[in-house]
């Protein structure tokens, strides 16, 4: 409980440097604070190595997502595109941050895959508009920006949380040995 606590705290002041630096003109602040968050994360998980393939499974998905909210002129943003029509640094570190949340802070979501769809529909949108609100990026058509971020994310949130139960650097990881430590366990408890 205390490290999904972190995690959530972590990503809630992640998320602000990136909008609020990238808002101001200078993303790579945001950036930075983004590596030491999820450099932080990845050193707190017992399989750093399959934590790390998941976010940067999600942040290969969200870049790609993004990349095309740009590319069809519904999303534009200030500050930090480093490639035309690729999703600035700073919104692609983003996604580093929200997919280090998915085993912890949001892994009440597993297996809820209905659930997943609602809240990827109401608070992707919603996170956008507060972007948008903060200066930090522009929602140039905004009724069909929204939808598509609706869609896209009510499809994107279910996939992510499927991901997150295969590669979950988090949960321990099941030998021989740990399962037979449980099994000898439960046998002298429930004995005594």
């Amino acid at each position: 409980m205390k490290l999904s606590l972190i995690n959530y705290v972590g990503f809630q002041i992640g998320w602000l440097a990136c909008v609020l630096s990238a808002a101001n003109g200078r993303p790579l602040l945001g950036l930075l604070v983004a590596v030491l968050l999820v450099a932080m994360h990845l050193s707190m998980a017992r399989r750093r190595w399959t934590e790390f393939k998941l976010l940067l499974s999600c942040a290969a998905i969200g870049t790609v997502f993004d990349s095309l909210l740009l590319a069809t002129g519904w999303v534009s943003y200030p500050n930090g595109e480093w490639i035309p029509f690729l999703a600035p640094y700073w919104i692609i570190a983003m996604w580093f941050l929200f997919a280090s949340t998915l085993n912890l802070s949001m892994a009440w979501l597993k297996g809820r895959m209905w659930l997943a769809a609602i809240m990827g529909a109401l608070g992707g949108p919603l996170s956008y508009i507060a972007g948008q609100n903060l200066g930090a990026i522009g929602l140039e058509n905004a009724p069909a920006a929204l939808t598509c971020l609706a869609i896209g994310w009510a499809v994107i949130m279910p996939v992510l949380s499927v991901m997150a139960q295969r590669m979950d650097g988090f949960k321990r990881e099941l030998t021989s040995t740990t399962v037979l430590t449980g099994w000898c366990s439960e046998w002298v408890n429930g004995r005594a």
